[in-house]
């Protein structure tokens, strides 16, 4: 090489070395963004019912570096939130498109949505209304610890912690009455059965909520139960109210679960004793590549079963173990299914805790019926559809249609 050439060639490479651009350092918060990645996908790997895709997770990371962490970081958004927030754009990418359950949630909304999952609920309990004299409470939950120390329905609250109701406004009363967990609170009622003043000091804590109710219907003979919501009390508490209806002579049974979005499967098989042929097959759950898990109907005193004939109402926000309680009522030809396809969620799911407070609500197996078929992500489709009934319109066509099944 000439030497004039190699000198201009030298002055180059020397300019390029002086105006290229330094790399900046990495985040040092980078590393852990992408090993909670990788986290993630573990747990989808593990648990997911399908396989996921290793180039969506691919993706991800590409869109992530070119477009989701520059543009969290610019707005100023904290660690943790970068790495929740990104986490849920991952879940959201990975899961099936039919996959309406899986989801990821932080901290706060994680605890919120395992207390809910359960049933679960932290307060004292009470409701009410204020009145002239003090806070007239219209329903209690029979497993708060307010209810255990006494307090019932149409007893009157005069002091919380000492402070007349009457100087407090309803919210005032309603927070008050809504306090931290394990807090307690020193309530002074006028008892409406006795007719004196008592004194409890009733504390915050987690407890299974009422989810059974009898709503009146003018069919004489035809008795109707909403049941809102499943948990792990659901069997009890619809043992109580049977056993109070069977002492009616009773000519049939409206289970409403409209808007129930279900609760655990087990609340599902426990119910169904109280209908179903114990040792029966219910359901089964497939997970992938793993043996079938069985659920069968448990057996218990024929005294306690409800022979008569059954209605169940369902609409779009009935879910889960409630689908799966009135599928296979249906498939047993046990009950008659009145409303609209049901949610589609009749899945096995779980919680997966990330280690930071966050968690991963995933869907873990199908649910098939006993013949093999797939309960299918459009829900349960009932014997005949309505959609437009009132929701005590609805109740009481389902009372006639049974009053003329008995006729």
């Amino acid at each position: 090489m000439p030497a004039k050439i190699a000198c201009l060639f030298i002055l180059l490479m020397s300019f390029c070395a002086i105006s290229r651009p330094v790399a900046a350092d990495p985040d040092p918060e980078y590393k852990q963004y992408t090993d909670y990645f990788e986290k993630v996908y573990k747990v989808f790997q593990d648990n997911y019912y399908l396989a996921p895709d290793r180039d969506i997770y691919n993706h991800f990371l590409q869109k992530f570096n070119t477009n989701i962490y520059a543009q969290l970081k610019s707005e100023g958004k904290s660690n943790d939130y970068v790495r929740w927030r990104s986490a849920w754009y991952l879940v959201d990418a990975l899961r099936s498109k039919d996959d309406r359950f899986t989801q990821f949630y932080p901290p706060k909304p994680a605890v919120k949505f395992q207390h809910e999952a359960l049933g679960e609920k932290i307060d004292l309990g009470i409701e009410g209304k204020k009145n002239d004299i003090g806070f007239l409470v219209t329903r209690m939950e029979p497993r708060s610890d307010a209810y255990t120390q006494g307090l019932r329905e149409d007893d009157i609250i005069l002091q919380i912690d000492g402070v007349s109701v009457r100087s407090m406004t309803e919210d005032a009363i309603n927070s008050q009455l809504t306090p931290l967990v394990n807090t307690q609170v020193k309530l002074t009622y006028l008892s409406s059965e006795t007719k004196t003043q008592k004194v409890i000091a009733a504390v915050s804590k987690e407890y299974f909520k009422q989810t059974v109710f009898l709503h009146p219907v003018p069919v004489p003979g035809i008795f109707c139960l909403e049941v809102p919501k499943f948990d792990r009390m659901t069997g009890e508490d619809m043992y109580r109210y049977l056993q109070f209806i069977k002492a009616q002579q009773p000519k049939g049974l409206v289970l409403d679960l409209r808007g129930n979005p279900g609760g655990p499967p087990l609340a599902a098989r426990e119910i169904s004793a109280f209908f179903l042929k114990g040792g029966d097959e219910l359901v089964y759950f497939q997970k992938r590549n793993q043996p079938k898990i069985d659920l069968d109907v448990p057996a218990i005193d024929p005294q306690y079963q409800f022979a008569g004939p059954i209605v169940i109402l369902v609409d779009a926000d009935t879910g889960s173990a409630a689908e799966l309680f009135s599928g296979i009522m249906q498939f047993r030809g046990r009950a008659v299914v009145l409303g609209v396809n049901t949610a589609g969620q009749i899945l096995l799911k779980s919680m997966f805790p990330m280690g930071d407070g966050s968690s991963i609500a995933l869907v873990t197996a199908r649910t098939h019926y006993p013949d093999g078929t797939v309960f299918g992500f459009d829900g349960i489709t009932p014997n005949k559809i309505i959609s437009d009934a009132p929701k005590d319109g609805l109740i009481n066509l389902a009372a006639a249609l049974i009053a003329m099944q008995n006729r």
